[in-house]
């Protein structure tokens, strides 16, 4: 039961906009306060929003890895943007457990950083030449070659709790805004393990 919960939240985390909606909203910051079910986040730009937990609220953490960790086989979600010279380069990584091979698989509009993209693919190939560099396999054969600088976070995910978090807590929250406007959640990803969520 606590593989399928975990397995229900990493697939949550990594398709948070498997078909993007309008009104998804991806609050990146840090834990104000958790009163029962409201959460509180102090956003990177300096503004707080409180999101309302939902019934059966679930929560993961992360893990730092490495780019030795990556090899082929694997799956990952990589947020990157085109680089000046052609091709792409990774601003983060996140590596999946085997169990949940496939989820999010794809390629779609992130807003990590202008003009990002978000890609979930199964690494095809690895080469090492100034860092390393993946191609990314995913769809009906789309292949996507992205370069992994050796300053990019790489992450894989973790155990959390929710007393976990405690003010101060770097997280990484996909919720939706309802028509009047209150931001709701089932999930939330923390930095319990020293490491940011890079999402």
């Amino acid at each position: 039961m606590k593989l399928k919960l975990f397995a229900i939240v990493l697939a949550s985390v990594s398709s948070l906009a498997g078909a993007a909606h309008a009104d998804t909203v991806r609050v990146r910051g840090t834990v104000v306060d958790l009163a029962g079910t409201a959460l509180t986040v102090k956003a990177r730009d300096g503004k707080t929003d409180t999101v309302t937990l939902s019934p059966g609220w679930m929560i993961s953490g992360v893990a730092k890895a490495s780019a030795a960790d990556i090899k082929q086989g694997d799956f990952l979600g990589i947020a990157s943007v085109s680089k000046a010279d052609g091709g792409s380069g990774a601003l983060e990584v996140v590596i999946f457990p085997a169990a949940l091979k496939g989820t999010g698989e794809g390629d779609r509009a992130w807003d990590l950083q202008p003009n990002s993209r978000m890609t979930n693919g199964t690494v095809a190939d690895v080469t090492q030449v100034s860092g390393r560099t993946v191609t990314l396999t995913y769809g009906n054969g789309q292949k996507k070659q992205i370069a992994i600088p050796q300053s990019t976070p790489i992450v894989k995910f973790a155990t959390a709790k929710p007393a976990d978090l405690k003010p101060g807590m770097a997280v990484f929250v996909s919720a939706e805004r309802g028509s009047n406007g209150k931001l709701v959640s089932r999930r939330v990803v923390v930095g319990n393990h020293g490491i940011a969520p890079p999402m």
